[in-house]
């Protein structure tokens, strides 16, 4: 029983994303996250040129390949279980529970400022074993490992940052982290030209480049947290972990981190064999990362949407919404990839060239491009229904799925099919092949749910 005292003052005021129209409530949560991401993807995407460009094929090499899959290892795991208070301050948002909403703030901040002072120590420490681990070429491992270190100086200002804009996200409020993002992203690209191309450092100034925009977007995401009057205001004096909120978090977000620890670790292991085929090879596969990560940050962008609005339907108790919700949610994912697959294959050469002059690597970067590009349409399931399983509460399941979908099946593949045929082709093989088996997992799980949520709504409506 929530008290009275629980609610918010502000009750009867009407949340877009729980009344309404669904598409239109999607659509208008949907696109800045979006943009925010694009220019969350452009932070990363800029690096890559300016290197590719002005620095060389090494360089590229060097912030991309085995340097980028280390940073997902680690970063990814954070932002699994950060996602666990996304969910979390949406449900109490949803249910409009006042005291739970700033609980819930104060304790994120904390496991930000925690988790980013752990991950900031393990990156720098075990920067140049697990690029060893990972066969990195010897001419560029020195490289990635400063870039590396560098980078991880700026986690916490980098998981504030992520924290603030998810805490603006589950309340509803995406146009705000969009404003940080631009904001950080312009000051990136700046820095960039002045650090590499003025002053010369190479990829110590792209990662310092990052590391000072973290700082700038992190201060600017606190400010506007403790300036707002809502439920969600951030007061520094009431940092600290709250235990039943905490234990909450990670109920909901370690499967997930889990999760997408698991999708890194088999992209790790695919780094190593990529990285067993050359520099060129390693360019490639870096330059097509940057040009994939479009495909990516759209389809996490709805992830995200559908996730927040799963979350605060669900506290609301309207299960009905959640289920078309997710539905809308899938149809638009499917037109937007259509058109992002089109472009792609029609644009590849162009694409690719934009982050090398070298034709062994434009070349390379076309055939990564071209067959895997066909196969994006059998991945938007996984992300769409473990976005709004995720909203609802559940997440064992999912990475479980996960287990077997992702990590052990690509294993599996990478062990004995890439050992018999050691190709580039035969290595790419193992994404469509564990994209198809993964979804076809989730949509059985979604159904259980339904099956459940629609048993949750019965009971609902005879209690009323």
């Amino acid at each position: 029983m929530k008290t009275a005292n629980a609610k918010s003052a502000n009750s009867n005021v009407q949340n877009p994303i729980t009344e309404g129209n669904i598409l239109k409530a999607l659509l208008y949560f949907f696109f800045p996250i979006l943009f925010g991401t694009f220019f969350q993807q452009l932070y990363t995407t800029v690096d890559a040129i300016i290197v590719g460009r002005f620095v060389g094929t090494q360089a590229l090499a060097s912030v991309g390949g085995g340097s980028a899959v280390f940073v997902n290892l680690l970063v990814g795991f954070f932002m699994g279980i950060s996602s666990g208070a996304g969910v979390s301050i949406s449900q109490f948002y949803g249910a409009r529970n006042r005291r739970e909403i700033s609980a819930a703030v104060h304790t994120s901040i904390a496991l930000s400022i925690a988790g980013g002072i752990v991950i900031m120590i393990c990156g720098i420490v075990f920067s140049r074993p697990m690029l060893v681990l990972t066969k990195t070429p010897a001419e560029i491992i020195d490289n990635s490992v400063l870039y590396l270190r560098i980078y991880f100086l700026g986690i916490i200002p980098m998981f504030l940052q992520n924290m603030g804009s998810g805490i603006l996200r589950a309340v509803g409020n995406s146009k705000t982290p969009l404003i940080i993002l631009i904001v950080g992203c312009v000051s990136n690209i700046f820095l960039d030209l002045l650090l590499v191309i003025v002053f010369r450092l190479g990829v110590a100034g792209v990662a310092l480049a990052t590391v000072l925009c973290q700082i700038e977007t992190a201060i600017i995401a606190l400010v506007i947290l403790a300036g707002t009057k809502g439920d969600y205001r951030f007061e520094p004096k009431l940092t600290r972990f709250t235990p039943h909120i905490l234990a909450k978090i990670l109920k909901i977000g370690l499967p997930a981190g889990l999760q997408g620890t698991l999708y890194t670790i088999s992209n790790l292991i695919i780094q190593t064999n990529i990285n067993t085929f050359g520099t060129v090879s390693v360019a490639a596969w870096a330059a097509y990362g940057k040009i994939d990560g479009v495909f990516w940050m759209t389809v996490s962008a709805l992830g995200i949407a559908v996730t927040t609005f799963a979350g605060q339907n669900f506290g609301a108790q309207k299960y009905g919404r959640v289920k078309k919700g997710m539905l809308i949610t899938l149809e638009l994912t499917a037109a937007l990839t259509v058109i992002i697959s089109l472009f792609f294959w029609n644009c590849s050469e162009m694409l690719v060239g934009l982050f090398s002059d070298d034709r062994a690597v434009i070349e390379k970067g076309i055939e990564i491009l071209e067959f895997l590009v066909p196969f994006y349409m059998t991945y938007i399931s996984i992300e769409v229904l473990s976005g709004a399983t995720r909203g609802i509460g559940k997440s064992l399941c999912p990475l479980l799925i996960t287990v077997f979908g992702v990590c052990a099946l690509r294993l599996i593949w990478l062990f004995t099919v890439v050992k018999m045929k050691p190709q580039m082709e035969t290595v790419l093989t193992s994404y469509p092949i564990t994209w198809i088996v993964t979804s076809a997992a989730f949509w059985i799980y979604w159904l259980i749910c339904c099956r459940k949520m629609n048993k949750m709504e019965s009971l609902t409506e005879k209690e009323a």
